[in-house]
């Protein structure tokens, strides 16, 4: 049977055991395993008129199957979480390669042993990675951080190329920051790879849905149990009651169609719209997409080219590399990314992390803290920054807890 879609105004919610809000991955699965594993009722809320979240794909005018949030290509090293998956699609065997435009010459990113021939030339780079793997290791991941920490002249070289090449003007242009007011977990994540492995990933797990992602989370909530609402907000759906008056008041209750609802509720949006941001909203970073078609079997050397020295756009993405699709034309689509301004008109798709942030965060955080029902996860909900793999990870945990929980109280 095909995925249930509903209007919200014909719910019955007293026939609901849970409430989801949002069809993206943490949602969808936690949907999905209480109405596997436990046979519950499970609503589900989604603001836009699809399923999938940022993962959704479709084919556009020119018959290419493109992903309209940005690139996603699923790696890990979870079994549990790759196995999941392989239930609902079948999987193409794609490794993601991504290269660095600097100024007209291609690079491979992550910075690796190839990487560096090109930078300093054979003869010097073969000294620098002798010097690298004694002090690190062969085959070792070393972060730009740890890199410009080292005091050997030659190793902090290496650092101040991969700092002024590959890290300065994309993370800049990425989070419309100064390199002094980027949190160092930023900085933290840019690796240097001590390999001539030019995979972006090294990850044991990876490829794609055969199908796309869409066909996935049809796949997925392609159960009875589960209803599907689309294009409906849960701030104008969730009726919340607080404690008190002041403004620093927990829930103390969230009714839908005027009922308490006292099941498992899963929040995956962003924890200030449903507050209605009432302490001010969050920052995030947004993004802005500029799709072309080209009459050519391919446009780029690979699935993504890096602008980091270059250009307003952070990077290109080809689609028919990382879906399979054999097309005698492409498309491409180029990657802006910009300040979330307009909650209206933009998505929310980077947390900007800083302690001030952070703290911000906690202030909505703690208004959920009294009702034992509410559970954020995820990107939005949760204020923080997680790959694919880790969102249905935790989305399986979560379900594990609710399930043992209901267990319990049967």
């Amino acid at each position: 049977m095909p995925v249930n879609y509903a209007d919200y105004r014909d719910i019955d919610i007293d026939a609901m055991d849970a409430v989801v809000v949002g069809s993206g991955f943490a949602g969808s699965v936690v949907a999905q395993q209480l109405a596997e594993r436990r046979d519950m009722k499970v609503l589900i809320i989604e603001k836009r008129p699809h399923i999938g979240g940022n993962m959704y794909d479709e084919h556009d005018e020119a018959g290419i199957l493109v992903h309209r949030y940005g690139p996603h290509i699923f790696h890990t090293n979870n079994q549990r979480a790759f196995h999941y998956l392989r239930q609902f699609s079948g999987w193409l065997g794609y490794q993601h390669h991504v290269l660095a435009d600097l100024h007209g010459e291609y690079m491979p990113v992550p910075f690796n042993l190839n990487s560096m021939d090109m930078a300093f030339g054979p003869e010097k780079a073969e000294r620098l990675a002798a010097k690298m793997i004694e002090r690190f290791g062969e085959g070792a991941r070393v972060t730009l951080s740890e890199l410009r920490a080292e005091e050997d002249p030659e190793l902090s070289e290496v650092a101040d190329f991969v700092y002024d090449n590959v890290f300065l003007y994309y993370t800049q242009k990425q989070w419309g920051q100064t390199p002094d007011e980027i949190d160092p977990s930023v900085t933290a994540r840019v690796p240097v790879l001590l390999s001539r492995d030019n995979r972006y990933f090294q990850d044991t797990y990876q490829g794609m849905p055969d199908k796309g992602y869409t066909a996935l989370f049809e796949a997925m909530l392609d159960h009875p149990n589960i209803t599907v609402c689309l294009n409906t907000e849960a701030e104008s759906v969730f009726d919340l009651e607080f404690s008190g008056d002041e403004e620093d008041a927990p829930l103390s209750a969230i009714k839908l169609h005027g009922k308490e609802f006292t099941g498992p509720i899963v929040y995956t949006g962003p924890l200030d719209e449903l507050f209605l941001a009432r302490f001010g909203r969050l920052p995030y970073r947004s993004l802005d997409f500029v799709y072309e078609t080209y009459d050519v079997e391919h446009k780029l050397p690979c699935g993504t080219v890096n602008y980091t020295v270059s250009e307003d756009y952070t990077r290109i993405t080809e689609f028919k590399y990382l879906t399979g699709q054999s097309a005698p034309n492409t498309t491409i689509m180029k990657e802006y990314s910009r300040a979330y301004e307009d909650p209206d008109a933009q998505i929310p798709y980077y947390a900007i992390l800083s302690d001030e942030n952070r703290a911000h965060y906690e202030r909505y955080r703690a208004l959920t803290d009294s009702l034992p029902n509410f559970h954020p996860l995820g990107r939005l909900a949760e204020y923080r920054y997680y790959n694919m793999d880790w969102i249905v990870a935790l989305a399986l945990e979560l379900a594990d807890r609710i399930i043992e929980g209901e267990g319990a109280a049967a």
